[in-house]
């Protein structure tokens, strides 16, 4: 795995002219809508644990 992976699209408008922003890992900018924003993988989740969300029916 790389040390930044690319997100494909911006999550404001959905163009894909993204460029890392600044130093920060994880920092990246949008130069359609000119939007910066950070994206954090947090980690997987465990099927096991997963419970549905009380407003939320099941599919």
């Amino acid at each position: 795995m790389s040390a930044r992976a690319m997100p494909y699209h911006c999550p404001y408008c959905a163009d894909e002219d993204l460029r890392p922003h600044g130093e920060t890992h994880g920092a990246w900018e949008c130069r359609s809508c000119l939007r910066a924003f950070s994206l954090k993988f947090i980690g997987q989740l465990n099927p096991a644990t997963i419970t549905t969300h009380p407003g939320r029916r099941e599919a």
